[in-house]
């Protein structure tokens, strides 16, 4: 008997390396990573036609149109990825009988809660970015009543560019740093997310999927001011970081000032042990030195 086949999109971003370096772990299925050459997942006729022809018995959507700020003049391009593609995938998986599960984003709240953020809380995102991951869900779970969702929040990694890898680099390079220090949420290490996404697939394989909307983050409240400063003891830095307010550094797309996420459902349906912020990011920052 073959081993289940595992599709996963967005193979070049930071989940989707971060997932290609957790799938030994797995080794019960077998995995296809596609990179947006691979596949064009905005293409209907070109994903019908892969999908028909390999019949995956999974596909995590991990693509997307991350440029939070350059979403609010490229909008086509943004709802085309993270909408449009996101619900021609989940309708697809349905029509090869597929499982799905899409990679979504605290974007899609405005930030004005003081509670952490539950499954069930009223949507409402304040830039164009959060709006079409909104809209992303939205078709998915139209299109596909058995999708999962996993929102995320503040996704950092090995790979590619994020905040701590930034942070690393301009407090090699500056003497002070000013950080925001008014928006506040939890971290989240791409290899503890890709552990969570395949420990979903492998209760499958087992015979449990509950679909809906779930919330994962590592453990732990903090703003991107204290976030900086842990990243300067790790690494030891000399620069001085100056907290500042949101006011002070203005960005074409709005933030929301409040991310944190209520993880009570991701916790009890999968039975995780979720780590705390600060030790996932010493794991990361150790494994960005080497």
């Amino acid at each position: 008997m073959s081993q289940p086949l595992v599709i996963i999109t967005g193979a070049n971003g930071q989940l989707g390396k971060a997932l290609k370096s957790a799938v030994v772990a797995y080794p019960e299925f077998e995995f296809i990573f596609l990179s947006k050459d691979d596949l064009a997942i905005d293409q209907t006729a070109a994903v019908e036609a892969y999908f028909k022809k390999i019949t995956p018995a999974f596909c995590i959507n991990c693509a997307a149109y991350t440029a939070v700020d350059k979403a609010e003049t490229e909008r086509d391009t943004a709802m085309r990825v993270n909408a449009d593609a996101t619900g021609l995938l989940a309708s697809v998986c349905k029509s090869v009988g597929a499982r799905f599960i899409h990679v979504s984003t605290d974007y899609v709240f405005d930030g004005k809660s003081t509670m952490p953020y539950k499954e069930t809380d009223t949507t409402d995102p304040v830039n164009y970015y959060g709006l079409t991951k909104l809209r992303g869900e939205q078709l998915a779970t139209a299109g596909n009543d058995e999708t999962i969702i996993v929102r995320t929040s503040w996704v950092y990694s090995e790979y590619g560019n994020n905040f701590v890898k930034t942070m690393i680099r301009l407090m090699k390079e500056k003497e002070s740093l000013n950080v925001v220090n008014d928006q506040f949420g939890s971290p989240t290490y791409a290899a503890d997310l890709a552990r969570v996404l395949l420990d979903i697939i492998s209760g499958q394989s087992k015979g449990k999927w509950i679909p809906g909307i779930y919330h994962y983050s590592n453990e732990g409240e903090i703003s991107w001011y204290d976030f900086a400063m842990a990243i300067k003891a790790l690494t030891g830095s000399n620069c001085r970081v100056n907290p500042i307010p949101t006011m002070a550094y203005p960005t074409p797309a709005k933030r929301p000032a409040y991310s944190v996420f209520d993880k009570t459902k991701i916790r009890s349906t999968w039975r995780l042990l979720i780590p705390n912020w600060k030790e996932s990011l010493a794991i990361a920052i150790s494994r960005i030195n080497k």
